[in-house]
């Protein structure tokens, strides 16, 4: 599956109409940004049950800066409308390959009764 450029218009629709979504937060003119492309890529083609998606800061800015976007390449990993990673810099293929394996293991019934448990605490 190729990646999915995000925008402001359908990057919430594309979070929650797919139970997992890896985004790549870039610029054309960031080098490490550029290096990890391809490794981004390769597991776009190996993970077709994984929306792999884009957003590029500088065409996107309102959307980077909702997410505190400070570095770039920042990759957020989404499971069930949850954020489960958040990392500035490129991670390496075999990281990145870690990374989906462990969110697809999850169990997101745990995470939700967790978050659910906080929110009654903070309330």
């Amino acid at each position: 599956m190729a990646t999915l450029e995000l925008t402001l218009d359908n990057f919430e629709r594309t979070v929650t109409d797919h139970p997992i979504v890896i985004v790549d937060f870039w610029a054309p003119w960031c080098g490490p940004c550029r290096g990890f492309a391809p490794v981004f890529e390769r597991a776009s083609e190996a993970h077709p049950d994984v929306v792999f998606a884009k957003v590029n800061t500088d065409e996107q800015q309102a959307l980077a800066a909702a997410f505190d976007i400070r570095s770039i390449p920042t990759v957020m990993l989404f499971r069930e409308k949850v954020i489960l990673f958040q990392q500035a810099g490129a991670l390496p293929a075999q990281a990145l390959e870690q990374l989906i394996a462990e969110a697809k293991a999850l169990d997101m019934a745990k995470v939700h009764a967790e978050i659910a448990s906080r929110r009654e605490a903070d309330a």
